[in-house]
């Protein structure tokens, strides 16, 4: 999805190259400075973060849950955002030409397309879970053998949505027929048979990518709200044990909504720009295109570290497993004494026993 707006860009300059090259749009040298080092320390926090918290759920038995399987999976497909699209995205942003090679302009698109859409997947696929184990907690429960079954889903539908990026995306020269000194710079660009096809892809990938989704997450999640707010009175005259319960479920699903929230409001500025300059480019400033794209780039690329803060290290008992892990290099004999909630398997009802220990997550008290 990055690339998609630079490339589109590329294909309005062929168009009104004779009004872009009567502007000098350079950049200071703060730009440039400020962008390494926002995209550097998005990059260090979303990477570290996400593979500590992958470290700590994978090697702890006891954690792997349906929930976290999906939280892995979100974590992994940030991990992915880290590695690939975002050097690509500032480096091509601040030398204005491709230089990464054909294959990285085919791979770089499709890689961000599959990560977005395994993202919001997975979002997707938590609230149905809290939605099915609290507002039906008698009925079916997912369990981690259809977890690892939907999460390969996620990534065979992600890689098919993607596709076409592979496809169209490709190496040229636009500017070889023109007497200006950039003339021999590749860029990375899609050549769709028509805008048509382009503006109805794009479209749709915002749809299904970013407003459905969210839809159906807060549809779920609003379910789960009045369910545990019609309880609210019963849990009050429930036991003790049965209160700690709730009040458990109630933060792990505060903690989960907070992520689709933030998720939701990084893409927010991004998912707009495409809009507009899909379907109306000349409303686009031109000297300030990158600036704006930047800006919403790295917005976007933020919802990458929000994982792993919200989850892991705002908890102070993650950070004690992931302290356990790295001073013992084994996934069993934490030391410390700190309370559990099991994260897949809690329940609401006033009438359900005493917290389990099996499958649990730790839960600051």
């Amino acid at each position: 999805m990055e690339l998609q707006l630079s490339t589109n860009y590329n294909l309005a300059m062929r168009k009104e190259i004779q009004w872009n090259l009567t502007e000098d749009c350079s950049l200071s040298v703060s730009g440039p400075t400020f962008l390494i080092i926002a995209y550097s320390a998005v990059m260090a926090v979303g990477l570290v973060g996400n593979s500590c918290l992958v470290f700590v759920i994978t090697r702890h038995k006891e954690m792997h849950n349906v929930t976290n399987i999906f939280i892995v999976n979100l974590s992994c497909s940030d991990i992915l955002l880290c590695i690939v699209c975002m050097p690509v995205t500032i480096i091509y942003t601040l030398m204005d030409r491709w230089i990464l090679g054909d294959a990285l302009c085919k791979l770089s698109p499709f890689i961000m397309c599959i990560s977005v859409t395994v993202s919001i997947f997975s979002l997707v696929l938590i609230a149905m879970e809290r939605y099915q184990l609290i507002v039906h907690p008698t009925g079916w429960k997912p369990v981690v053998a259809q977890s690892y079954l939907a999460v390969a889903i996620t990534w065979i539908v992600a890689c098919l949505i993607s596709v076409p990026y592979l496809s169209y995306s490709v190496l040229t020269m636009p500017f070889q027929n023109l007497s200006v000194p950039f003339r021999d710079h590749l860029v990375c660009m899609e050549e769709w048979p028509s805008n048509e096809e382009r503006r109805a892809y794009t479209t749709s990938l915002l749809v299904f990518q970013y407003i459905l989704p969210l839809v159906l997450i807060m549809v779920c999640y609003l379910h789960v709200y009045l369910r545990l707010r019609r309880r609210k009175d019963m849990v009050e005259r429930g036991r003790n044990a049965t209160q700690k319960k709730t009040k458990g479920s109630t933060r792990i699903n505060a903690m989960l909504i907070a992520i689709v929230v933030l998720f939701a409001i990084s893409w927010l500025p991004l998912n707009v720009f495409n809009t507009v300059f899909d379907w109306n480019h000349e409303a686009m400033p031109h000297c300030s295109h990158n600036l704006i794209f930047s800006f919403c780039h790295l917005t976007a690329m933020t919802s990458s570290c929000v994982n792993p803060i919200i989850y892991g290290f705002l908890n102070s008992n993650f950070q004690k497993q992931l302290k356990s892990t790295l001073l013992r290099c084994r996934c069993w004999g934490v030391a410390e004494r700190y309370e559990t909630v099991p994260l897949s398997t809690v329940s609401t009802e006033v009438t359900k026993g005493s917290i389990l220990s099996n499958g649990s997550i730790s839960i600051n008290t």
